[in-house]
């Protein structure tokens, strides 16, 4: 792919051209010159946006789609679409799918759906049988077949030997093992946070306890093991205490957080919109606010949309009984952009490549083209002809969000959304 992207401001602190606007010529997928003018007589397609800025490809720690087995919540086809559409260049993917995938083979089958697409899929493959917590997948297989991490996703590992086991058995080809923090005996029947709010509208709570108890009990075991833990999805003041502890005490942990848990607490669940219904569950803004922090001093290492398509047969019913999950990827850039600045926002979609395995390409001369286009001003309210998700399930939906996001460049390939 041959193009030259006009007028574009460079977002990233690891180029030469940091905050500058220049044109970029982009030859077979390699960034050949960068300058403040660049003329075309080669008559390549040229790119000129408003208020064009670029950045390095940004990337997603958790994305479930459907396939195989839940189609009709997503496909990897419009999956990848939706997530290039949406600025992302790379995206890890979950292992609840039917079956779950938890074999070289499963692996093998994401990797070869995904090829030809221009956002890079990275499998994450279970880290139990089935995701069921009872024996080890195949990890080590699964690892050489190419994923990148190990998780039962949402399913809490109940037995602290399992984890115990999977820590020490990872370490031997630097697994990454995650671990979803939740105590399942203690989170019970809990469909939202337990709080002032939860008693009021008569919805059975899950309290901030249920968190912080396998937050600690993982941290106590990855310190026994000397592994290599991620906690994904962290959602209370206090797991970013007990974290912000285990990084003083140099534990190899990571941990990110959802972008809705930033965004949104508790007490939207008075009108019993599914959408909010969400694992972890939102919490208060004392959360929030710790959250924030912890993203500010590094304590949590990254953000994740944690996009989950959910048919609307499972959302549109009793409370009670829909399922957890609302998509993200279309909205993770606006509504990051409406919390923080644009340097924290493009960094917090961009530094969980290193813990996952993934390259990085600073935009200089002689890189790959890898490229997060978008325009960082202006509003606008967030509707469902914006979701490009087979389902549409967004926490985000009629909520008002900062910027614009344009497409990317990748693989040698330009995806833009219009």
């Amino acid at each position: 792919m041959n193009a030259l992207v006009k007028s574009a401001t460079i977002v990233d602190p690891k180029s030469d051209f940091h905050n500058k606007t220049v044109d970029i010529l982009i030859e077979k997928g390699v960034i050949s010159n960068i300058s403040k003018r660049i003329s075309n007589p080669k008559n390549y397609k040229e790119i000129k946006l408003d208020d064009l800025h670029v950045s390095q490809g940004w990337f997603d720690s958790s994305v479930s789609f459907g396939e195989p087995g839940y189609e009709e919540r997503e496909t990897i086809e419009n999956g990848l679409k939706t997530a290039a559409c949406s600025g992302f260049t790379s995206v890890a993917v979950n292992a609840n799918t039917n079956p779950v995938i938890d074999s070289n083979a499963d692996i093998s089958f994401l990797k070869s759906k995904a090829e030809k697409r221009a956002t890079n899929l990275y499998p994450i493959g279970a880290l139990t049988r089935n995701s069921e917590g009872k024996d080890l997948a195949e990890l080590f297989d699964m690892k050489n077949a190419g994923a990148v991490a190990f998780y039962d996703y949402q399913h809490p590992i109940n037995n602290p030997n399992m984890m115990k086991l999977a820590l020490q058995y990872a370490s031997n080809f630097d697994g990454l093992v995650c671990s979803f923090p939740q105590e399942s005996k203690i989170s019970g029947l809990g469909v939202m946070n337990e709080n002032v709010t939860s008693t009021s509208i008569g919805l059975k709570g899950n309290p901030a306890l249920a968190e912080e108890l396998q937050v600690a009990r993982d941290l106590f075991i990855l310190e026994y093991t000397e592994g290599k833990l991620h906690i994904p999805t962290i959602s209370t003041a206090k797991s970013v205490e007990l974290i912000r502890a285990a990084k003083q005490k140099k534990l190899d942990v990571t941990c990110s957080v959802a972008i809705h848990n930033l965004i949104f607490t508790d007490e939207q669940l008075t009108t019993f919109n599914t959408n909010f219904k969400v694992l972890p569950p939102l919490r208060t803004q004392n959360d929030i606010d710790a959250l924030i922090n912890g993203l500010k001093d590094g304590t949590i290492d990254m953000v994740t949309s944690d996009h989950n398509p959910i048919d609307i047969e499972n959302k549109k019913i009793e409370f009670d009984f829909a399922k957890y999950g609302t998509i993200g990827l279309e909205s993770a850039f606006r509504a990051l952009n409406s919390v923080f600045t644009l340097k924290k926002t493009i960094d917090l979609l961009t530094k969980g490549k290193q813990r996952f395995g993934i390259e990085s390409h600073t935009i200089t001369v002689g890189n790959k083209a890898d490229l997060s286009l978008f325009n960082p001003n202006g509003s606008s309210v967030f509707t469902k002809n914006q979701m490009l998700s087979r389902s549409k399930n967004s926490i985000f939906e009629n909520k008002i969000l900062n910027g614009t996001v344009y497409g990317i460049i990748a693989k040698n390939q330009m995806i833009l959304s219009n």
